[in-house]
């Protein structure tokens, strides 16, 4: 850009509406304006203008409405992306990025590029998955689902007499008191889960792949290659740095940040974020507390619908009070880490929003998955069995007590899942269609307010003014929105198949709303050139590898798959799951019960000599009471084979894919070693009439010095 500025009088501009568009002439307007003294000391920069209130906003203009035509008749650029890209009616059209580029520039026409990518590579996941969960729906009744049934038999194993959830607050229950939980259960976890985890593996890292062979496409015809290498500091950090150094490369003084002050800086930036990140996790300690609270205060003194509802109540309840607290921290957090990055000062403009992605990221990952994370590899795993003395004494009581259903714990991780996934979807497309709106009206009220002359017409400036400004960050919330969303598809969707298809129906729309809001209720946000994603292709990429461990575990530790497996393979004389729930359950003796433990035993007479529990442990009257049983490590041994085989298969299919799948397209290559040729032509011409100029001036040198010495010799 300061290329174009001060060479200039070099570039030969036959037409001056035609040669930039409007997007680059903003461009330039904004780097003039970042750049420009505006008093006789050292200050520069529009932005400082407006950090002292000089100046209230500044923004290019809308070309035009976006409702209506001019009143030639004449259909300009905005009028025609809402036509043809931004209305409802227009969700099945492709995207006109050449229009969004020449209107909105590359950065922002590369993100909906991504994003339309992105929603595309989401219909196989979408519909491999709708296809799992029909498995799982129409064979409920088959033989992958024996334990179910037993479950839900009041005259077999759901007789079965289970011991109480708490102490003291908790009542005995009956095994069938979890057939909702079993039946729920089997929709996500049968035998296609496996696969479908395998099959999102391979389709995370294709995805990735195709996407960096889009992105090299796109950069040769965009002409974005080495866009960061050129790319100039920013106002701010040259305004605010005291010391300077002579750039190695250039020779040229520019301002430096010394290595102590970058080095303190991250320091108490990264204590902040620690502390944060501590915050989320006593938030999930609290949700932890909250649900064993409520199912004692349901069984104490709660109404039988409660009572026999109050698993389901209680996961239910529990995920929308952890949604609301990380909506709450989501909006603090964001404030800031916008603090702290200014704290930090980056150089340039992609190392500040690197910087607060990563800030962001990390503790949104924390915040969205902890919960689910939890769930999936921690809970019930502190347990031992119910009249465990130890347990009883330590200060991490209740977490101990946290056990899962019977039926396991897929069943709690889909439902919280599900709320989380769909309901943070719904809140934002919420807040993202009618908070714009509703901004937009206020101000346009206050504005009518006070003018005297409501019969003059406002003028381009002035409507956009009243618009809501998109900021400086307008992409990352839209990013990371997108962001967090291939997490849940990829991390656990073992445990919830439909997740990309919710996935692919939220992008369908998010794509036409984030359009309509950019045209129609947002000032026109100013023209950026990016070479690619930034560093949302590194989160992109580690979500890639860590959803392959984290299905596998899932599969392992969470679903029932193994376990079945095991005692299928093993156990069973008939080499089916008849008799698994009874093997899955160990018993205990209620006469072990310590005082302060045990059921509550109103309406009851007598406690009943035994209850059951999950666990893999001896009875009370074997060698090792309520030891760990052979049993439990078998399928300890099969987890970790599992684990070990379906990663080591995973990663191997992924190697290969990334090895054959190349990251520029070979017509691509050619044509780029094409480009390359011709410059080193061009510069060997050149090279060739520069030698011819310079031996020009040696030949007119030395007749100058025979000249001279002639005159000097007469």
């Amino acid at each position: 850009m300061n290329v174009i500025l001060k060479y200039h009088f070099r570039f030969i501009v036959k037409n001056r509406e035609t040669t930039y568009s409007s997007a680059q002439r903003s461009l330039i307007v904004m780097q003039i304006l970042l750049r420009v003294k505006f008093d006789q000391t050292d200050k520069v920069g529009i932005r400082r203008l407006l950090n002292d209130y000089t100046y209230s906003a500044c923004f290019p203009l809308h070309e035009g409405r976006w409702d209506k035509n001019e009143p030639n008749g004449t259909i300009l650029d905005r009028r025609l992306l809402y036509l043809e890209w931004a209305r409802p009616g227009a969700w099945h059209k492709k995207q006109p990025l050449s229009l969004v580029r020449k209107y909105f520039g590359d950065k922002i026409a590369l993100y909906f590029c991504w994003l339309g990518f992105y929603t595309k590579m989401l219909y196989a996941p979408a519909i491999v998955g709708t296809l799992c969960f029909l498995y799982g729906l129409c064979t409920m009744d088959g033989e992958d689902n024996i334990p179910s049934k037993e479950i839900c038999d009041p005259y077999g194993p759901g007789n079965i007499t289970l011991c109480p959830m708490c102490d003291k607050a908790c009542r005995y229950q009956k095994l069938i008191d979890s057939c909702k939980f079993a039946r729920l259960t089997y929709l996500f976890d049968n035998p296609a889960t496996v696969f479908f985890a395998i099959f999102m593996s391979l389709w995370a890292t294709l995805f990735l792949e195709l996407w960096r062979r889009k992105q090299s496409m796109i950069q040769w015809e965009w002409d974005l290659q080495g866009i960061e290498e050129d790319e100039e500091p920013r106002p701010e950090f040259e305004t605010s740095v005291k010391t300077f150094r002579t750039n190695p490369v250039t020779r040229e003084k520019e301002p430096y940040l010394p290595a102590w002050s970058k080095s303190l800086r991250f320091v108490i930036t990264g204590s902040a974020v620690f502390f944060m990140l501590l915050t989320v996790c006593c938030a999930v300690m609290g949700t932890i507390i909250y649900r064993l609270s409520l199912v004692s205060v349901i069984y104490g003194g709660g109404g039988f619908f409660l009572k026999k509802h109050a698993k389901i109540f209680t996961s239910i309840s529990a995920a929308l009070l952890n949604l609301i607290i990380i909506m709450i921290l989501t909006k603090f957090y964001h404030r800031l880490a916008i603090y702290l990055t200014n704290l930090e000062n980056p150089r340039t403009q992609t190392e500040y929003e690197d910087s607060y992605t990563f800030k962001i990221f990390l503790f949104e990952f924390l915040n969205f998955y902890s919960s689910l994370i939890y769930i999936a590899f921690f809970k019930g795993r502190f347990f031992d069995y119910p009249g465990d003395t130890v347990k009883a004494s330590t200060e991490f009581h209740r977490v101990k007590a946290d056990v899962c259903d019977p039926a396991g714990c897929l069943s709690e991780l889909c439902i919280q899942l599900a709320i989380i996934m769909i309901g943070k979807q719904v809140f934002n497309n919420i807040m993202e269609l009618f908070n714009p709106k509703f901004y937009n009206w206020w101000r346009w009220r206050l504005h009518r307010s006070n003018t005297k002359d409501l019969s003059r017409q406002d003028t381009r400036w002035e409507e956009d003014y009243h618009l809501q400004d998109p900021g400086r960050l307008a992409l990352f919330d839209e990013y990371l929105e997108m962001i967090l969303q291939y997490g849940f598809v990829t991390l656990f969707v073992a445990a919830f198949p439909l997740a990309p298809l919710c996935a692919l129906l939220n992008n369908i729309a998010e794509i036409r709303l984030d359009a309509y809001k950019m045209v129609t209720q947002a000032r026109r946000p100013l023209a950026e050139r990016i070479e690619d994603i930034g560093a949302w292709y590194g989160i992109l990429r580690a979500i890639t590898y860590a959803a392959v461990v984290s299905n596998a575990f899932v599969i392992a530790y969470t679903s029932e798959f193994i376990p079945r497996m095991v005692y299928k393979y093993k156990y069973s004389k008939s080499q089916n799951l008849v008799g698994y729930i009874d093997a899955s359950l160990s018993v205990f003796n209620t006469v072990d019960y310590n005082e302060g433990m045990g059921a509550d035993l109103e309406d009851m007479e007598s406690p009943p000599e035994t209850c059951q529990y999950r666990g893999y442990r001896n009875g009370p009257n074997e060698t090792d009471p309520y030891g760990l049983s052979p049993q439990y490590w078998h399928v300890f041994a099969a987890r970790l084979a599992f684990v070990v085989i379906f990663e080591h298969i995973v990663f191997a299919l992924t190697g290969i894919m990334q090895y054959v799948i190349p990251d520029v397209p070979s017509e691509l290559k050619t044509q780029m070693q094409r480009e390359a040729l011709l410059a080193k032509e061009a510069k060997y011409e050149h090279g060739l009439r520069k030698n011819d100029d310079y031996d020009d001036v040696l030949t007119s040198m030395r007749d100058n010095n025979n000249a001279s010495r002639n005159e000097r010799a007469i």
